[in-house]
């Protein structure tokens, strides 16, 4: 199959994409697919341009390096990078190319490629592509919408709310209905991206100033305490829980990405009763918000054995030390496999 692997883009969770592009695209090449990558903002040449046999030569149609910083990149940089007109997320030939492709992995990661937008206006286009469709991936981005699905779904989430750049008294608000420490978080941000905890009134307001510089819309949720795991779902089953064990005490944005700074166990240990159950939760987180190919769910699990979804994932990272491999890979899945598994559901869709 000709296969466009889509990364890199706008997002604070740019470097993890182009990681994870490069290991799939490298994974289905060696499963004989004509795969390359391709940035979604960057393009790849001038408008115009031959593209015939461009499934042929280089894989990597954009120059990109995949490995990731310690913290996210400088997104303005990215933007100097492009000449003419940068208002479009769609760099040169990102359409013509995709169009050309049999379908189009979705390796991007973060709100420019899992709020939906892309997955629209390929819908529009007749441009087929893994992962959820436009619905499911605004819903799951929007930590605020999520919420509301998974309380109507009955799936325990932690206390919270999410307002706007410039409400009034949301630190009364905070004191009524959740009380101190709490999280503050940018609404639809991935990676733990400007993610803080906050002791008080005082942490609280430099939370506030963090998440801001990201978006205009934030999460605020009660703390939970806990043991930290995810359930990845594909083709509508779920996988292994795993548990991640951070090394610094917070699962942040460095220690998510750079190799050492936490410890995976999966299987989980957990009794087969909890395992079950968040399993079952993860499944329906999935159908609640619509998902479709595959998924991740978060979880968190207190002393009490009481569980808390956080949020779900529509495009999981997969980098060397990515959760959903691992899971994959418990069951006797690997790397490759997965990858071509995720592309056959995809087809699915449009038969």
């Amino acid at each position: 199959m000709k296969i466009v692997v889509l990364a890199g883009g706008l997002s604070t969770e740019r470097d993890v994409s182009i990681n994870s592009a490069t290991q799939v695209c490298k994974a289905l090449r060696e499963k004989g697919h004509q795969a390359v990558i391709l940035d979604i903002f960057l393009g790849h040449g001038k408008s115009g341009d031959d593209l015939t046999g461009i499934f042929d030569g280089d894989p990597q149609l954009t120059k990109l390096s995949d490995q990731i910083q310690s913290v996210d990149p400088d997104l303005g940089q990215i933007r100097a990078m492009r000449e003419g007109d940068t208002d479009c997320l769609f760099g040169p030939n990102v359409i013509e190319i995709c169009r050309m492709a049999d379908i189009v992995y979705m390796g991007l990661h973060g709100a420019e490629g899992e709020n939906g937008k892309v997955q629209a206006a390929f819908d529009v286009m007749g441009i087929r592509y893994t992962g959820s469709g436009y619905l499911g991936s605004a819903m799951a981005m929007d930590k605020g919408v999520a919420k509301k699905m998974f309380q109507a779904a009955n799936v325990p989430t932690p206390k919270g709310f999410s307002f706007k750049k410039g409400a009034k008294d949301t630190a009364e608000r905070v004191k009524e209905e959740l009380g101190f420490p709490c999280v503050v978080k940018p609404c639809c941000g991935g990676s733990s991206v400007g993610v803080s905890f906050a002791e008080n009134e005082e942490q609280y307001e430099e939370a506030l100033k963090l998440a801001f510089h990201y978006e205009d819309e934030v999460v605020v949720e009660e703390c939970i305490h806990g043991r930290e795991f995810s359930a990845g779902v594909v083709a509508g089953r779920a996988l292994p829980v795993i548990e991640i064990i951070p090394k610094t005490g917070f699962y942040d944005y460095k220690t998510k990405y750079q190799a050492g700074m936490a410890e995976d166990v999966c299987p989980a240990e957990l009794s087969e009763e909890l395992t079950k159950r968040m399993q079952g939760y993860a499944l329906d987180v999935y159908h609640a918000l619509k998902l479709e190919v595959y998924g991740r769910i978060d979880f968190l699990l207190n002393d009490n054995d009481e569980m808390y979804c956080l949020e779900a994932n529509t495009l999981p990272g997969m980098t060397p030390t990515s959760l959903l491999p691992q899971e994959a890979k418990a069951v006797g899945v690997d790397y490759g496999t997965l990858c071509e598994t995720i592309i056959q559901e995809a087809m699915k869709k449009y038969e």
